[in-house]
């Protein structure tokens, strides 16, 4: 009972994981848009510790997301 490999699988995964990616990108940067402050120097320049909290867990719901609507 060898391992088989499906090229047609591995390439739907790329595309997938790909896909999931721009997506998350993109929600991140519509987030950071409609946000009435500039959230890379709110927590990068002002040291904001719950804005990088909340940018991160806001960021992994999207993943969860994404991830569940491709899977």
């Amino acid at each position: 009972m060898g391992i088989e490999f499906h090229l047609g699988s591995l390439i739907n995964a790329l595309i997938y994981a790909v896909v999931g990616v721009v997506i998350l990108v993109a929600s991140f940067i519509t987030w950071d848009k409609i946000t009435p402050y500039d959230l890379w120097k709110e927590i990068v320049e002002k040291q904001n510790m719950a804005l990088a909290i909340f940018a991160g867990l806001m960021a992994l719901g999207i993943a969860i997301i994404v991830a569940s609507a491709v899977h």
